[in-house]
């Protein structure tokens, strides 16, 4: 097996969802045609034809982020004809997914680079259009009804764990929005960011430069007072979860011989990943088994990891895998740059933010040696990568 190199992630701006959003009038395939256009343009060094894949990930495929994405994407921005595409569905995981199935194509000796990423354009799709669930899902008792609302989901987590309470969730979703914002402030998040180009019918042509979600300023006070709209009385709220976003992410992988032989430079150097399911009306609890799977298949262990990249689609679901593997809440390993509470969280495009930010935490930190990024993913999944270091000094390589 070949050692697959993560060379580096870029992103667009994360939108709101909705018409008042900036991408409202943005397609979803133009939003990933400038993300691999911009890796192409920060990495001379890399001929395009020399990229073997392109694997774009999208949970709902129609439309403008339909038709074998990953294929029409590469073609319009600009790769040869001779680079193959093709598109992922595994929901929220889906660019993770990506990542790993052309990581594997690498290790294994089918591919030398390809790139790999997701969108999600909610504004214009949102989850489950257009999609016709079997009805003996339900029928059958196969899942709980309440699985299909993601929403529901994690208040059936706060159910099944009543120590996280709706104030401990309020208070990590402030505790994410001071983080991001601080992040931002020291410039460490931004040159991951690819301006893209928007319309707006009566202002005329913008530029988007920064994430629309983040609420600045967010208070524990302020939260306690949101409306709860999956259940009377309940505890997951709008402000302790993330909304619904437009964006795009993308990233190069090689075989870390080939990246040096090219002069790319090694970001990160892939571990292991697992995936598994669980209960799909407690969907939020997927990182813990699909992490226990994968620390067993690397021999490693959670006290190995020095850097956790945890998806937040809801801070319930993050406080599960915390309490779990017993660490605090306000841990300065955990998402030290905020999350998607903050950010936002496009859907399938999700996996490869959390892999971008970990590799540009790893080379401010080379006393680490091993960094996680984790995600829940709807219809019971989990799925978590882990990652080595480059710059740790006993890296293997």
């Amino acid at each position: 097996m070949r050692t697959v190199a993560f060379v580096e992630g870029v992103r667009t701006p994360f939108g709101k969802a909705g018409d008042k959003g900036i991408y409202a009038n943005t397609r979803a395939d133009d939003l990933v045609v400038k993300v691999i256009r911009e890796l192409l343009r920060r990495h001379p060094e890399l001929p395009p034809e020399r990229v073997d894949d392109v694997a774009i990930a999208a949970t709902t495929q129609t439309g403008d982020q339909g038709l074998t994405i990953g294929r029409t994407a590469a073609l319009l921005a600009g790769l040869p004809k001779s680079v193959p595409g093709f598109a992922v569905d595994r929901m929220c995981a889906g660019a993770m997914t990506a990542v790993t199935s052309v990581a594997s194509g690498i290790g294994f000796g089918a591919y030398d680079i390809a790139i790999a990423g997701g969108v999600e354009h909610m504004g214009r799709h949102p989850m489950g259009e257009g999609v016709d669930p079997n009805p003996r899902i339900i029928a059958d008792k196969l899942v709980d009804p309440t699985a299909l609302v993601m929403g529901q989901t994690a208040e059936n987590v706060h159910d099944r764990f009543p120590a996280i309470t709706k104030q401990r969730a309020d208070a990590y979703a402030a505790r994410s929005q001071e983080r991001y914002a601080d992040a931002v402030k020291a410039g460490k998040i931004g040159p991951e960011l690819v301006p893209v180009a928007t319309r707006h019918p009566e202002l005329g042509w913008g530029l988007a430069t920064e994430d629309e979600p983040p609420r600045p300023g967010t208070t524990v006070e302020a939260l306690a007072n949101l409306k709860t709209p999956f259940r009377p009385h309940g505890r997951v709220t709008a402000g302790n979860s993330a909304g619904l976003n437009d964006g795009a992410t993308g990233a190069i992988l090689a075989d870390e011989e080939i990246a040096h032989e090219l002069g790319l430079p090694v970001a990160m150097r892939l571990v292991g990943y697992a995936f598994a399911g669980v209960e799909p009306e407690v969907m939020g609890i997927g990182p813990l088994p699909a992490t226990e799977k994968v620390l067993a298949r690397t021999g490693l262990s959670i006290s190995d990891i020095g850097l956790f990249e945890i998806n937040e689609a809801f801070a319930v679901q993050v406080l599960a895998f915390l309490d779990h593997f017993g660490i605090d809440a306000d841990d300065p390993r955990v998402n030290p740059w905020g999350g998607a509470i903050a950010c936002g969280h496009p859907l399938a495009s999700s996996g490869v933010r959390l892999m971008t930010q970990l590799s540009r935490q790893f080379a401010e930190h080379p006393e680490v040696r091993y960094g996680m990024t984790t995600m829940c993913i709807g219809i019971g999944m989990g799925g978590t990568v882990i990652w080595e270091n480059p710059n740790h000094h006993g890296s293997t390589k």
